[in-house]
């Protein structure tokens, strides 16, 4: 960046504070945000005319207001395909992590409260033949069909728009109309499409309890897609198995009710963390604005209303 730019980089450590990311948007040509940044309508209005350009270091861009800054002439872009792997990876770390009930095993090592091995203790259940159903079959969504496949497991999906036969084919996947069907008749869930207005509380507590009993969640996308109080009701009153989540409805944390329950595995939005991963998303935003400084449309552009 600083060899191509006139660069001025964030405070190192921390995210950017609100004052700071105003003196930004009224200097800046170009904005590289990440996903803490609040990118919205009231600091959009104090951005100067020569802001053009907000790179999100990030695949996700539900914190930009993507329509007040094209409503002001602002491009924004991100990194798509990059977290795609990483985060299909985790969504299997995940599901494995709660059907072997892996964090309660590596407690009892760590509490050095093993007394042995023992025929019934720590059961959990088989991967193979269980059935997957993926909520968003957008890139995350086929990745991680992929590795179920490997593993043995059912691939179900419910999209806003069905996949081209050849494509289910190929990821051996059944599709659902009806996201309620689905749900009622999974054994694993996961949630894959990203946080829009008509994705807000997709799986609401009317949705939730239709899961099976014995049925677990995962999410690695965003937290708003669940409503995250009614599952914690939920995971309590033992009416769903289990849920793994690596990202919250708050953002910022998880419910601190669900950090008391041992059938939950919760991570610190590690879905796309790993050094290859943060060094092509650097990549791609480089790329992006280099793109648009020489007059050219960003190749990531984010257009409203098309995820």
């Amino acid at each position: 960046m600083a060899e191509l730019f006139n660069f001025t980089p964030g405070p190192e450590g921390r995210p950017m504070s609100r004052e700071e990311l105003v003196e930004a948007v009224r200097h800046a040509d170009v904005l590289v945000p990440n996903l803490r940044d609040e990118i919205d309508q009231s600091l959009l209005a104090q951005a100067g005319d020569q802001l053009r350009l907000i790179a999100n270091y990030g695949a996700g861009v539900d914190h930009i207001d993507i329509q007040t800054a094209r409503q002001r002439g602002i491009l924004v872009s991100s990194t798509p395909d990059v977290v795609t792997e990483d985060t299909a990876d985790m969504t299997i770390a995940l599901i494995l992590a709660l059907l072997r009930r892996l964090p309660e095993g590596l407690a009892l090592m760590q509490g050095e409260a093993w007394e042995g091995w023992s025929p019934n203790a720590l059961l959990g259940s088989r991967i193979a033949g269980k059935r997957l159903g993926i909520l968003g079959m957008g890139r995350i969504g086929q990745a991680l069909a992929r590795r179920a496949n490997a593993f043995g497991m059912q691939v179900h999906y419910h999209n806003r728009r069905r996949l081209r036969e050849e494509t289910e084919a190929d990821l051996k996947a059944r599709y659902w109309e009806s996201l309620d069907q689905m749900v009622a008749r999974m054994d694993v869930i996961s949630v894959n499409c990203p946080h829009t207005p008509s994705t807000f509380h997709l799986l609401n507590a009317r949705r939730l309890r239709l899961m099976k009993p014995e049925a677990v969640l995962v999410n690695t996308s965003r937290g708003e897609v669940i409503d995250e109080n009614a599952l914690t009701r939920m995971l309590r009153a033992g009416e769903i198995a289990g849920a793994g989540l690596d990202v919250f409805g708050g953002r910022r944390d998880a419910n601190p009710r669900l950090k008391a329950l041992n059938n939950v595995v919760l991570l610190p939005h590690m879905g796309s963390a790993t050094r290859e991963g943060r060094i092509e998303m650097g990549e791609k935003v480089i790329i992006n604005i280099k793109t648009f400084a020489d007059g050219h449309r960003p190749p990531d552009q984010v257009v409203p209303g098309v995820l």
